[in-house]
């Protein structure tokens, strides 16, 4: 066990570095936020003592190790844009992710997956096909569209919801679904086939023929058991939550880490952007860690394979 977990700790130390690594390449190419700052209309002059200021005359080799050096002791660098460090900015906005990304899983969760138990237990029937149809929208619906609609709907016709901001529980219902769109349609379709697969096991049928309760088939026999792509998908979800923040909260004019990851790429700040995706990705990675560590505890054949 201890084997399978310090290789699953080196993937993700190393994944993190790759994300790092292309972010920081990525924006290098990507134009220059000096220019941006003081205006095409400034001198060539005030250009360069900027840029030297900032350190974006060095190679970017160099900017590159020394940004490295940088990580390695807890040093972030400070926003172009704001005259402090980037883990203020950030961590400032934190909190407004947070709320939206847990109540978006907790609608996901709480909605996507008895949906799911239910169109599997009235399998090919209309109550299945209905389910699953609203499951394969939601699917495909992009965030922002989901967005615009329950905007058009909830707050410009019925007039029951604020448009935009960060307040009250009123200002969280429409964002929060229009983020745990996709996950309730991934949980319920994935709930709906890992079901599936265990209703026609042995040990289903032998606890049915022994007179058990269908509840207590249901929970003690079936969900126990396919409850593993569940948790695979689950953790999925977390990542994507906070990930798919930056979409929802620009729709939403939502104050969080999202919106600010948006605007911060229009002004090419770059050590705002580095931050806020090595965070995503520290995230991500955690909740993939925790849930190989779960899969390892609970199936040692996973151990031996990875």
């Amino acid at each position: 066990m201890l084997g399978f977990v310090i290789r699953r700790f080196l993937r993700g130390v190393i994944t993190l570095w790759l994300v790092v690594t292309v972010v920081f390449f990525g924006l290098r190419i990507s134009g220059d936020p000096v220019t941006l700052m003081l205006g095409f209309e400034a001198s060539p002059e005030a250009i360069e003592r900027m840029r030297e200021k900032l350190g974006l005359n060095d190679g970017v080799g160099v900017q590159y190790l020394r940004y490295l050096q940088l990580i390695g002791q807890g040093d972030f660098g400070d926003s172009i844009r704001e005259p402090r460090p980037v883990t203020q900015v950030v961590f400032d906005r934190l909190p407004a992710t947070l709320e939206l990304a847990l109540a978006a899983i907790l609608i996901a969760v709480v909605v996507g997956i008895p949906v799911g138990v239910v169109a599997a237990l009235h399998r090919n029937s209309l109550i299945d096909r209905g389910l699953m149809s609203f499951a394969f929208l939601g699917q495909s619906a992009p965030n922002f569209f989901v967005g615009i609609l329950l905007i058009l709907c909830f707050s410009l016709w019925l007039q029951v919801l604020p448009s935009a901001g960060r307040g009250g529980w009123q200002h969280l219902i429409m964002p929060a679904l229009t983020l745990s769109t996709y996950g309730m349609a991934s949980l319920a379709r994935l709930t709906r086939s890992s079901i599936l697969e265990v209703l026609g096991a042995d040990y289903v049928r032998t606890a049915r023929a022994k007179g058990l309760r269908e509840s207590r088939v249901l929970a003690g026999h079936i969900l126990r058991n396919a409850a593993l792509p569940i948790v695979t998908i689950f953790g999925l979800q977390v990542g994507l939550a906070i990930s798919g923040a930056v979409i929802t909260e620009t729709v939403f004019a939502w104050p969080g880490m999202g919106r600010l990851a948006a605007n911060a790429v229009f002004r090419r700040d770059y050590p705002v952007i580095q931050f806020i995706v090595l965070l995503i990705a520290a995230s991500v990675v955690i909740v993939n860690f925790a849930i190989d560590i779960f899969y390892g505890l609970i199936d040692p054949r996973i151990r031996q394979r990875a």
